[in-house]
């Protein structure tokens, strides 16, 4: 709530106090009964308009009070919306396209459009509005999902400066969201599954169920009712007693939304 403005007679006792008989601002504070703050508030703005003691022949209350407090300038022209609908397309659309790029396009093409973080804020915010996600419910040690996070990327020796590829292979559990990540040089067959024993290893046992994102290394033939598991991959899961449920592919999610347009969109990570 703004503070209450002072009288103009009020307002003409501090610059005459201030500038005719010299008093500090903690002096007219406690002369007037009113703030220090207030004090220099209305000094400053004086010296803005020009005013100090006398003030200028005829310049009555109104005038006065118009060159103290002159309007505020008029608010700032509205920034450009983005077409968030696009924005969330190309996202789920296009493997790599990540919301600083999609931001880079938006503000090279609206220069006095919003900063990165308000981007980000408001696109989430949208977000919120449209997602429809039914919510899973796992128990603990039931299911654990897998697949490598993102593209390949580069990784240059420091001794040798020799560089190679790695990619990254996530676990996460169901219940928990406890997380393992390795690093490995391809998504071969002996990397993928030597992740999974590092993963056992390191979180001290084996979970129900182990779903990967339908894999090369992991699946033969992707499918909705039938997945063709890698024979070494099978093995690996029989060793420690647990089983694979592969993800439904993409290609079978999409039909079915066809089929059914109100089926929400479901991925393999919990949430």
């Amino acid at each position: 709530m703004p503070k209450k403005r002072l009288s103009m007679r009020k307002i003409r006792e501090v610059l005459r106090l201030k500038h005719e008989l010299g008093r500090s601002h903690r002096e007219i504070a406690t002369s007037l009964g009113i703030a220090n703050s207030t004090v220099s508030d209305y000094a400053r703005r004086a010296a803005a308009a020009g005013f100090t003691w006398p003030l200028p022949e005829g310049l009555d209350d109104a005038a006065l009070e118009a060159a103290l407090f002159p309007p505020l300038p008029p608010s700032r022209v509205p920034r450009p919306e983005p077409n968030w609908e696009q924005v969330h397309r190309e996202l789920q659309r296009h493997k790599g396209v990540t919301l600083q790029l999609l931001w880079l396009e938006y503000v090279t093409a609206h220069p006095n459009g919003y900063r990165y973080s308000r981007f980000c804020e408001r696109y989430r915010a949208w977000r919120g509005r449209i997602d429809v996600v039914m919510r899973q419910v796992y128990r603990a040690g039931e299911k654990a999902f897998v697949d490598y996070a993102g593209p390949k990327f580069q990784v240059v020796d420091r001794e040798t400066g020799e560089v190679q590829g790695a990619m990254v292979f996530v676990g996460v559990l169901g219940a928990s969201n406890y997380t393992f990540v390795d690093v490995t040089r391809s998504r071969s067959l002996p990397d993928w599954t030597m992740s999974h024993v590092r993963m056992f290893e390191f979180w001290g046992g084996v979970p129900e169920l182990v779903i990967p994102d339908n894999e090369k290394a992991a699946v033969h033939k992707a499918s909705r009712y039938e997945p063709d598991l890698n024979p070494t991959y099978q093995e690996l899961a029989t060793h420690y007693g647990t089983a694979v449920l592969p993800a439904r592919p993409r290609a079978t999610i999409r039909s079915s939304r066809s089929a059914n347009s109100a089926t929400p969109s479901r991925r393999c990570w919990p949430r």
